[in-house]
């Protein structure tokens, strides 16, 4: 694949209609005779089928967000597509609770109803059903174990906002984990930092999301990590890479 034009991590990806996109992130900037500073972006990237390099969509009009997650929304009305485009934080380094609907062909940023809590660096999943599934995360400063579910508007329903509620938390406190939707509908969460600047963890958890919302243990990992990635695979889920037991910020 074409690589970014930019060096940068902490982007939020997803892939709309076939074509991947990469959605703000944070990299270094140097500043001449200065500090090597950190500029987050508000930059959209697509490569296009058959093109060699990442082409630029107009930027976001909400300005740079960086540990934000995304979701491709289903809709017909957009000739680029859309997202939901969920927390992060911004140019101010604020964590944030924002939600906005995204049009990748304007860059034009929808605000809609906040999620519960503020949250960047947390792992989030799409139900088959439809809700998305928000887990952990940095809370300003604060590692959070909370979760909480966004819900769709009923099939049918005329201009009604996504709604937010709160699911039984982990079992830990949890930032820069991943998640993953399993073969039998629940929610995993692996790994991660139990505080910022903390240890990887190697545990995981995995949420029933359509009955009684309670978490039960799962198998730990070989190796602590966090920053991974995963996906759930043929009835199993392959990790990989990470950070193993040093402070992700410094990295």
């Amino acid at each position: 694949m074409p690589s970014l034009e930019d060096a940068s991590r902490d982007q939020a990806c997803c892939v709309v209609r076939d074509n991947l996109v990469v959605i703000g992130g944070e990299m270094k900037q140097a500043v001449l005779g200065g500090p090597t500073l950190q500029a987050v972006l508000g930059s959209v990237k697509m490569p296009a089928k058959g093109e060699v390099a990442f082409t630029g969509q107009p930027p976001l009009t909400c300005g740079g967000v960086a540990g934000a997650v995304a979701f491709v929304v289903n809709e017909s009305g957009s000739t680029t597509g859309q997202v939901l485009l969920l927390g992060g934080y911004g140019t101010d380094c604020e964590t944030a609770s924002t939600v906005y609907l995204v049009d990748l062909a304007t860059g034009v940023c929808a605000p809609q109803p906040n999620l519960l809590s503020e949250r960047s660096q947390f792992t989030a999943a799409l139900l088959p059903d439809g809700r998305i599934v928000c887990a952990g995360g940095d809370g300003y400063d604060v590692v959070l174990s909370s979760v909480e579910v966004c819900e769709p508007p009923a099939l049918g329903a005329v201009d009604a906002a996504w709604t937010r509620r709160e699911l039984p938390a982990m079992s830990i406190a949890r930032i820069a984990c991943r998640g993953c939707v399993l073969s039998d509908g629940r929610f995993a969460v692996l790994g991660g930092d139990d505080r910022i600047g903390g240890e990887c963890l190697s545990s995981c958890e995995a949420l029933v999301v359509y009955h009684d919302d309670q978490w039960e243990a799962l198998p730990s990992m070989h190796m602590a990590r966090s920053n991974s990635a995963c996906a759930a695979v043929a009835k199993c889920v392959l990790v990989a890479s990470g950070y193993g037991g040093c402070d992700y910020r410094h990295f």
